[in-house]
């Protein structure tokens, strides 16, 4: 096993390549205006446009009534170990929020999934802008994801009826 010095050698001057497999089409153009998570982007639908080199993976998708989408934040800005959380003002490391200016700006969202098309998903709860690039896909399951008993951190200290404003923000549709 190697030590942690030699993975420190190691990563330095090294890179990791990641090309997208599609594309995430949405109603959202403005970071302003949307949505916060996929918990407070009720009704926002959008569709996964993956590639045709890759649409064969998504056979038997179909099956699950979510995904998990890994995306990238292109239009992120630069990344800062410091910032404040949608759902407080009050400055909190990066890593303790889900903020996309981060050092490796990728998302992470749950969507419900509606039907497959070939190789469209059309989803809803969908929190992401319009062109995003996508990574990867994965299937939600019960038996591995949930957890029933957790911590949640500072967000514990924000009531619902907080969140619930801050995180809707002032769509474009009016919801």
């Amino acid at each position: 096993m190697p030590s942690v010095r030699q993975n420190r050698q190691g990563r330095e001057g090294s890179a990791v390549t990641l090309r997208p497999i599609g594309f995430i089409r949405s109603e959202h153009e403005d970071p302003e205006r949307t949505p916060i998570q996929p918990a407070y982007a009720e009704g926002c639908r959008g569709r996964v446009e993956v590639f045709p080199e890759f649409a064969a993976g998504l056979r038997d998708l179909e099956g699950f009534s979510h995904v998990f989408l890994i995306y990238h934040f292109h239009r992120a800005g630069a990344a800062k170990l410091s910032v404040k959380p949608f759902l407080q003002d009050v400055e909190r490391g990066v890593f303790a929020t889900r903020a996309p200016c981060r050092p490796n700006p990728l998302g992470l969202s749950i969507v419900r999934l509606l039907q497959r098309d070939g190789p469209v998903l059309h989803i809803e709860g969908v929190d992401i802008l319009d062109g995003t690039p996508l990574f990867d896909i994965k299937p939600y399951s019960s038996r591995f994801d949930r957890i029933f008993a957790c911590r949640n951190g500072w967000q514990d200290e924000v009531d619902e009826a907080t969140a619930k404003v801050r995180g809707k923000r002032k769509m474009k549709s009016g919801r």
